[in-house]
């Protein structure tokens, strides 16, 4: 038996209301073209709209029809919202770097000054009901971790494919569903009292947090940006451990139990090898492949740390103003 899907959330705009009917009605999505031209592509409604589309692709939503998935009318508007997105996204970064060297050099060394890590932060200073924000905001991927990047697969070849295969193999447990790190995400959430239902929090969801899980779907449903979505995982696996080993102090030290601390310990571990061979084998494999996709590569890489800045700005903010970094504070918090 198929497992059910989420429920689906109401709409923050004309655009995310639009599908949002569209998919409980079983009908067209209503909305004006001009509207699309007008969205902030930064904006709840953007975002929201965009998330809705993708999630057909993963599990889709408990009483929608699993063929809206390739709807003609529904990918009209997502082709419009992508095209919205990624042009908002190449204009914030008129500078990309060119290289893979040039976007992955900053991230291979510790920072001096780690004041805006939010890791750091959590590690540090933060406090118990932080830590379930952060969770609450992170399950939107973790419980789907890997998924987006497995996309990638069979646009690849030899050395390129058999790195990647081998990492995503750790990823999914290695043979063990107990180990599958969507299920290890689980079990923290378990011991920080919160709900590990797939895709429970996404009405709390704000748009920095959609952002960065619509860009791993928008590279991984587009074989055109294949190049941007290996940018893209690698600089996840470049920049995770020392992270990683932030969070495991932060669990500890709030004492949020040994599910929240495992999560982060098996990523200290894992990734620091997955570095190694996202770097040489998937990187590498894939340049000497296609070396005409260096630039997609380091434009991944550049739009993965514009959007976890962003997310990081958000998040700060709101504590630093006392609020909830969540549309709505968790109940108890």
């Amino acid at each position: 038996m198929q497992p059910q899907g989420p429920a689906l959330v109401e709409g923050r705009g004309e655009l995310s209301g639009a599908v949002t009917q569209a998919l409980r009605s079983g009908g067209p999505p209503v909305y004006a073209t001009a509207s699309v031209l007008k969205a902030d592509p930064w904006g709840e409604d953007l975002q929201l709209a965009l998330y809705l589309l993708y999630e057909l692709h993963y599990r889709g939503f408990d009483g929608v029809d699993d063929a809206r998935e390739w709807d003609p009318e529904l990918l009209r508007l997502r082709q419009a919202l992508e095209t919205r997105f990624l042009h908002a996204l190449r204009a914030e970064l008129p500078d990309a770097p060119g290289s893979v060297e040039e976007a992955f050099a900053p991230l291979l060394v510790e920072p001096v000054d780690l004041s805006g890590s939010l890791s750091h932060r959590l590690a540090t200073e933060g406090e118990l009901w932080q830590l379930r924000e952060y969770a609450a905001l992170r399950s939107l991927y973790h419980l789907k971790e890997a998924d987006p990047h497995a996309w990638v697969i069979p646009r690849l070849t030899g050395r390129a494919k058999a790195a990647m295969v081998a990492i995503e193999y750790d990823e999914f447990g290695a043979g063990r569903a107990d180990r599958i790190h969507a299920r290890l995400f689980a079990d923290l959430m378990g011991d920080l009292e919160l709900d590990p239902a797939y895709g429970r929090y996404l009405d709390q969801a704000p748009a920095p947090l959609l952002a960065t899980v619509n860009l791993m779907s928008l590279f991984g449903l587009h074989r055109a940006l294949r190049g941007a979505l290996v940018g893209h995982f690698a600089c996840v696996e470049v920049t995770s451990s020392p992270g990683s080993r932030r969070l495991v102090k932060a669990m500890r030290r709030c004492g949020a139990g040994p599910a929240a601390e495992h999560f982060y310990a098996e990523h200290v571990e894992a990734d620091a090898v997955h570095e190694q061979l996202v770097r040489h084998e998937v990187i590498g494999g894939l340049l000497a492949d296609e070396p005409d996709l260096e630039a997609d590569i380091a434009f991944g890489c550049a739009a993965t740390v514009l959007l976890e800045d962003r997310l990081a700005n958000h998040i700060r903010g709101a504590w630093e103003q006392g609020r909830s970094a969540l549309r709505a504070p968790l109940p108890g918090d």
